[in-house]
């Protein structure tokens, strides 16, 4: 190469990487931050080949691109996969650092987040070892770095191996773990590790997941380099609330490399609403500037008024060059009450001034391998909670503090979020350095979240209180040495008692901590009176179905039972010859010890056997939805006593037999059809209680209904036997029955009619239904089905079709599908009476041609 083009060359390498570093010695920004995201390679630490890696990724997730693995969802692939959690993995990257970024003032690597047991390296030098997944760590790198050429090397120990050490180490047994599945994991001895690595407890195994022990850098990598100073976190603390302002401080955690003078401010959408000078000192410090919003518009939760959002941004200015850090917030009031009644003591949330009874389900992370959710997929599974009447989503305590887009996501939805802190299902050591890792943990986290307006509460631990209590772990600990169960208390309080309330108190004291879910106060073990429930009578202690509306606490944060996914998603993990919910590729896509057998133990007490195996999925489909409808709507008509039902569980983690009502694929399930009709804002309920048949009406507004009540009872072939009508006040916020009878003079009335009607209700409020319901008074096996002649008609629609169907008898549950083509049906497993006529949208890219061909249209009765 001639000197010409040499120097040409050389120049071109030199805008290239000062582009990549996107700064300049005049930049006006004090931060600028590079994402390490590209030329990853992988392998395990005992081979020689290197292959390509994706960041942020799994090593099981590298290992199936790479070919050296099957699809672990695929049948009984997964059983061949435990060893890759018991050996190292290491990942490296080169990248290229200009001599530029160098010279700020402060750079560090910024590892949002390593699973779990990681040893880091930077050009030959150690400069981390990580020991959980939850925490966010940061390494100051400006001394280690050079021009040119980088080496970033993370050696992955293996969690199992790590956990083992921890394990024998101990001298006796924690009680508790037994969703770990050791013995599927082939752990030696069958040891239970996973309590003694932070890290989602879910991948060790859980009741409706498989066991893939991961590891890999699962959240971006960024260098981050600035001059004098940069915000490290910024929080927004709110006062008073009116109607003409709201008061609040900006509290901003700056890091400053010296003493120097500075401006911080707020800005809304642009406009500064406060400014003031402040004196930098070195190291990291907090400093706070008060402001107001005038005019303010509140915050809601679904269902009762705009979520409305403020974009803040909180400017440092250091003679001129600046730093920015956005957040968001919305502005609202929240408190969980707790006060003495006639009962025992309320739970209730107090939104805005009003009780609101929270409508919602348990949130568990939508896969194993958590960098593979995408955006879509957040955005897809709050839509489904928002179109659903959704205002709660209880995040679980053994998965993970979820991404930002979550919560943003339930921000902008005004979707409510009850917070576990990530422990669950185990007692957990307390040793110092494990105490001090889990306090980290929370502080990185607790200040991460606290500015979302869907932030409800923080929640120590999912069931420990209740296991410690009631599941005989007290003995089991008794049985590892008269000590034993004192020294495992004691871990409880350190934790649960101390350190993470702690944490709350220091770093988001305006929201209230509960120590376990369930309990009725901290330390206090759950009753139906004082506190929050999970109700598993139904399923565990196969009770019946209507059990869940009696069985009645201040708050059911947990209930559910189990559905198989629709077969279309059961192709794509098994194959015909596994057709059968005994087949070994079944009984390992169900992880409840008793899934399958009382799956079918409570079908055959409401219908008799499918005839084949789509059938049954069907049927199956069906009975979840009847079973949680009991539950959902005898809670709300409890209100004002009980506050809230949140059923077990919105999603899947992969395909699954499992309580969800969407499944991995995000298919709603007939209980998601369920769930947005029985949490619609207006509900009536049709429903027997003791020797009475009722008609209860739930009104969530916040202003009074006048409205039609309208009931009567339908044969099955459109003729109506009996109607009543009249009008109904309905006050704000409540709940209430409005007809009442004598159950048993009403069945001996139309002891000829029972097994051939539907009563059926309807409220009309200015001449549109806002609310239906049917109530059949047999199981379906003992109802005189009819084969009803369904027909339908296709229109072309905006986004997609409008199907139009319409029926000579009784069509029970109609369920519509198209095979394997994308589409969404508006409703699905829905009665269809005589005489009536409904229009389904089906929102899907096929042609009419195709829809055509793929479209089928099911009713019950055929399932037999």
């Amino acid at each position: 190469m001639n000197s010409m083009l040499r120097t040409t060359f050389m120049a071109l390498i030199g805008m290239l990487l000062f582009s990549a570093c996107n700064q300049s010695p005049k930049d006006p920004n004090l931060m600028t931050q590079i994402k390490l995201n590209e030329n990853w390679t992988f392998k395990q630490s005992d081979k020689e080949d290197w292959m390509p890696a994706t960041v942020p990724g799994t090593v099981h997730t590298d290992l199936l691109a790479n070919g050296k693995i099957e699809d672990p969802f695929y049948r009984l692939n997964e059983l061949d996969q435990q060893w890759i959690d018991k050996v190292d993995w290491e990942y490296k990257t080169i990248f290229i650092v200009d001599k530029s970024l160098l010279n700020k003032d402060r750079v560090i690597l910024d590892f949002k987040g390593l699973d779990t047991y990681a040893d880091v390296i930077l050009n030959g030098v150690s400069i981390l070892s990580s020991d959980n997944m939850f925490r966010e760590w940061k390494v100051d790198v400006k001394e280690k770095l050079k021009a040119g050429e980088n080496e970033l090397h993370i050696t992955f120990l293996s969690p199992i191996k790590e956990g083992l050490k921890k394990y024998d180490a101990n001298g006796f047994v924690y009680p508790g773990a037994e969703n770990d599945q050791a013995e599927r994991g082939q752990v030696e001895g069958n040891k239970r590790v996973s309590i003694y690595t932070r890290k989602a407890g879910y991948h060790y195994g859980w009741d409706w997941g498989p066991r893939l022990v991961t590891s890999g850098v699962w959240k971006p990598v960024i260098l981050k380099a600035w001059e004098e100073a940069n915000i490290e976190n910024l929080q927004i603390v709110q006062h008073e609330v009116s109607d003409d302002k709201v008061t609040f401080t900006a509290v901003f955690e700056i890091d400053a490399v010296k003493k120097t003078k500075a401006t911080i401010s707020i800005d809304n959408d642009g406009e500064t609403l406060a400014t003031s000078a402040v004196n930098l000192t070195p190291g990291v410090n907090k400093y706070s500037v008060d402001f107001e919003i005038a005019n303010p518009q509140l915050w809601w939760t679904n269902g009762l008024g705009e979520a409305h959002l403020y974009n803040l941004s909180g400017v440092l200015d250091v003679k001129g060059r600046k730093v920015t850090e956005e957040t968001r917030i919305g502005i609202r009031t929240l408190e969980l009450v707790r006060d003495k009644d006639d009962e025992g003591t309320s739970f209730y949330f107090k939104l805005n001034g009003h009780p609101v009874f929270m409508k919602g389900a348990n949130y568990i992370p939508n896969d194993m391998f958590l960098p593979r959710v995408t955006n879509e997929n957040y955005r897809t599974v709050i839509e489904t909670a928002r179109n659903s009447n959704n205002n709660m989503l209880r995040v679980w305590g053994g998965g993970i503090y979820e991404n930002d887009i979550f919560y943003d996501l339930c921000d902008e939805n005004g979707i409510l979020v009850w917070q576990d802190f990530m422990f669950a299902c185990a007692m957990f050591p307390n040793n110092p350095e494990f105490l001090d890792n889990i306090r980290h943990e929370a502080i990185d986290n607790v200040k991460r979240l606290r500015n979302h307006p869907s932030i409800a509460l923080w929640c120590g631990n999912n069931e420990i209180l209740t296991a410690w209590n009631t599941w005989g772990w007290k003995g089991l600990a008794e049985q590892e040495g008269d000590d034993v169960p004192e020294k495992v208390w004691q871990a409880y309080v350190d934790i649960f008692h101390k350190t993470l309330p702690e944490v709350v108190d220091e770093y988001d004291p305006s929201r209230s901590y509960w120590g376990s879910s369930p309990s009725s106060g901290l330390g206090v073990q759950a009753d139906l009176i004082n506190g929050d429930e999970h109700y598993w009578g139904v399923w565990w202690g196969k009770e019946p179905f209507s059990t869940y509306a009696t069985h009645l606490a201040r708050f059911m944060s947990e209930y559910g039972f189990q559905s198989f996914p629709d077969i279309s998603t059961v192709r794509q993990y098994a194959e015909p010859e596994d057709y059968d919910i005994y087949s070994e590729v079944m009984k390992s896509h169900q992880r409840s010890s008793i899934g399958n057998e009382t799956i079918e133990y409570y079908m055959l007490k409401e219908y008799n056997h499918p005839k084949d195996f789509e059938s049954f999925l069907y049927v199956n489909h069906v009975l979840q939805a009847d079973g949680i409808k009991f539950g959902l709507e005898g809670h709300r008509r409890a209100m004002p006593f009980c506050m809230g039902s949140l059923y077990w569980q919105i999603n899947d983690v992969w395909p699954v037999a499992s309580w969800s009502s969407t499944d991995y694929y995000q298919k709603w399930k007939a209980l998601q059809y369920y769930v947005k009709k029985g949490f619609s804002t207006v509900l009536v309920s049709p429903y027997e209680d003791d020797l009475k048949f009722k008609v209860g009406i739930v009104n969530d507004r916040l202003e009074p209904i006048n409205a039609d009540l309208r009931l009567s009872l339908i044969d099955f072939d459109g003729n109506v036997i009996w109607e009543e009508a009249s009008l109904v006040e309905i006050p704000a916020n409540s709940s209430d029955d409005y007809y009442e009878v004598n159950k048993w003079e009403f069945r001996y009335k139309y002891r000829r009619q029972i097994n051939d009607a539907v009563f059926k209700t309807e409220l009309v409020e200015n001449g549109k239904v806002i609310s239906n319901n049917y109530y059949y008074f047999l199981p379906f096996k003992d109802l005189r089905i009819k084969t009803p002649m369904v027909e339908h008609s296709i229109a072309k629609s905006n986004n997609g079709f409008d199907i139009t169907l319409s029926t000579d008898k009784l069509a029970k549950n109609v369920y519509l599908q198209i095979g394997d083509e994308e589409g969404f049906f508006s409703d699905n497993y829905f009665d269809l009476l005589p005489n009536e006529k409904i229009t389904i949208n089906l929102k899907t890219g096929i042609s009419e041609d195709k829809l055509n061909e793929v479209l089928t249209i099911r009713t019950l009765d055929d399932a037999f």
